[in-house]
């Protein structure tokens, strides 16, 4: 397809796998660790650096329209998720790491068996994969400690258990982060809650941004952030005003100093929700890593019933699930797996299962039965929609021998 597409063939390839988080969800901006696993499916990008100054991007899938543009003037136009912006992305953010004027054309043509919009790093994998394509064409190496530098990230191995496996399983119902505002209420509403926080423990509430803020001002453990949530703020939902009252501030002062543009005409926030699921979530997110390195007889059964809580807080506190994927977890749990809960954003995408090992066929038949054979065929095919995974190997660039 290269060949027919470019006249040519590829000069390098370059892969980067999709990630699953088991466990940790809605909790990274508010400055919580999570536990994410990558999966052996992946974006594959066949490169060709050409003289040129112009940058040729195909797809194999024929939903995704070929873009061109001169590899010197990247516009990016953060009003539509485009699929070759996130390209552009990954290229643009090496250029300026470097500091590059002057960047070579080349023809790409990308694949990928993620399935988008699911929860599972698609986008993700192509920013990535477009990166690492970027310093290949220019010969530069990003090391991992430049990596950790380049963003505060500290990155802890977790040995998964041997005798299960995890289970993807797809509720087909997309959910478009980019063109939705759950996600920037959640948001919000995350910040509102730490301000409400601090302000009730007399900490300076007006520089506090996340949850975690709180906590560490305070220095206490998870569960008593927990206890004084219970203490500070109430199950009701709030309004603009009442929020106004507890900070002492102005609507206006509400509206331009803290609320974001897309945040100012919601009429409530429900503060006591999101910072429950926030505390507890991060704090089985402790236990998981403790388990895991503790490896007790029973482990597959204490890391499922996490992931069980994890759904439940997702679906009643945090409010990001849907009708579908409470259904696939229903399913999942009925016929086999310790723990099922949504992954991703939430609001549509996939659910994630640990199944023992020895369940996983029946798992598998059972659940594809009950989930996705409909009479209507109203659901995508199964392939890509239910399928075991391994923790997957990271990003590579194969080179043409």
């Amino acid at each position: 397809m290269f060949n027919s597409k470019f006249g040519s063939i590829p000069k390098f390839y370059v892969r980067a796998p999709g990630r699953v988080n088991i466990i940790g969800e809605h909790i990274d901006y508010c400055g919580y660790s999570v536990l994410p696993m990558a999966v052996e499916q992946d974006v594959l990008i066949a490169v060709e650096p050409v003289k040129t100054y112009a940058l040729q991007l195909a797809n194999t899938n024929p939903l995704y329209p070929d873009f061109s543009t001169s590899a010197n003037n990247i516009q990016i136009d953060k009003t539509k998720p485009l699929w070759h912006n996130y390209f552009l992305c990954g290229l643009k953010g090496i250029q300026e790491h470097f500091g590059l004027s002057n960047l070579t054309g080349m023809n790409c043509l990308v694949d990928g068996n993620i399935p988008p919009s699911s929860g599972l790093s698609s986008s993700s994998a192509l920013v990535c994969c477009a990166g690492l394509v970027t310093l290949t064409v220019l010969g530069r190496n990003l090391s991992k400690a430049k990596l950790i530098e380049f963003s505060p990230l500290r990155a802890t191995d977790v040995k998964l258990p041997s005798g299960a496996v995890f289970v993807i399983a797809n509720s087909c119902v997309e959910m478009n982060k980019a063109a939705t505002s759950h996600f920037n209420i959640r948001v919000m509403e995350c910040r509102l809650a730490a301000k409400l926080l601090a302000k009730y423990k007399s900490l300076q509430w007006d520089k506090v941004l996340r949850l975690e803020e709180v906590q560490a001002k305070l220095g206490i453990s998870l569960e008593e952030m927990l206890l004084v949530t219970e203490d500070a703020l109430h199950p009701e939902p709030y309004n603009p005003e009442e929020i106004c009252r507890c900070l002492g501030i102005s609507l206006e002062e509400l509206r331009t100093q803290i609320l974001s543009p897309n945040t100012q005409d919601v009429l409530i926030f429900k503060l006591y929700q999101r910072a429950k699921h926030v505390y507890s979530e991060a704090a089985r997110v402790l236990q998981f890593k403790k388990i895991c390195e503790e490896a007790p007889e029973n482990m597959v059964q204490l890391l499922g019933e996490l992931m069980n809580q994890s759904h439940m807080s997702c679906r009643d506190m945090y409010e990001c699930s849907c009708p579908e994927l409470d259904q696939l977890v229903d399913i999942c749990r009925k016929f086999g797996a310790q723990g099922s809960r949504l992954t991703g954003a939430g609001w549509g995408g996939c659910t994630v299962s640990i199944v023992p090992a020895d369940k996983l066929p029946s798992f598998l038949a059972n659940v594809h039965k009950a989930y996705y054979q409909r009479s209507d065929g109203s659901l995508a095919p199964e392939k890509q929609s239910l399928f075991a995974t391994k923790p997957g190997g990271g990003a590579l660039v194969f080179l043409e021998a």
